[in-house]
């Protein structure tokens, strides 16, 4: 009973430290609740099956397999972003960690490891430090505008269409047949969340605005 009680315990802690990764750092940027479920079930089986194995050297063999199966895991109907993988390879990661070092009583290395990648995520999800762009693949019909002395034309022409703050451009496959480009365009996702946080403030200020003409 007891042991059984020092699972629990420690499942409440390893889940602490998953709510923290999934709900505060994941969710906020992605807005995707996909792969929350995911993330959750995967992290608390594997933390049970490894906390039931009380042998230590069986324990450690079955968590790596765990951990190598799930890392290369696809799903046929639905390939996993390279992101969400990422999520999901620590997530697998922390739980086989995580029983090793509560049931060894390793809490300091437990506290060094779970709070370093908490950090790590952190700061990467807030980009400080790093410019990210973001591309996304169109279907140009304008032919034409692809040449090199038309580019900033074409430019325009897809800002113009998408709303998209585009820094670059790259020209993909040529369909002649048909008129068109699969054209590469990559934008700044710091300045598209400006213009976001601009466009939101100026509803409320619209909002506010209609509310005193009450």
């Amino acid at each position: 009973m007891g042991e059984f009680v020092e699972i629990l315990a420690n499942f409440a802690i390893n889940f602490a430290i998953v709510f923290v990764i999934v709900r505060l750092i994941y969710y906020p940027q992605q807005r995707d609740k996909h792969y929350v479920f995911t993330f959750f079930v995967f992290n608390t089986i594997v933390f049970f099956v490894m906390g039931l194995l009380n042998n230590s050297d069986i324990s450690v063999g079955v968590g790596f397999g765990l951990f190598a199966i799930f890392s290369i895991l696809r799903y046929r109907t639905d390939t996993i972003p390279i992101r969400e993988m990422t999520y999901l390879f620590v997530l697998i990661a922390l739980p086989v960690l995580n029983s090793i070092l509560l049931g060894g009583e390793g809490y300091a290395e437990f506290a060094v490891a779970n709070l370093a990648t908490i950090g790590v995520l952190f700061v990467l999800e807030k980009g400080w430090g790093f410019e990210y762009e973001i591309r996304k693949t169109i279907t140009y019909e304008r032919i034409d505008m692809i040449r090199p002395e038309n580019w900033p034309q074409l430019k325009a022409d897809l800002e113009e269409r998408t709303g998209l703050p585009i820094k670059r451009i790259e020209i993909g496959r040529l369909n002649f047949l048909r008129d068109t480009a699969q054209i590469n365009v990559y934008y700044d996702a710091r300045a598209l969340e400006s213009q976001h946080v601009r466009f939101a403030t100026s509803e409320g200020a619209f909002a506010g605005d209609a509310g005193y003409d009450d």
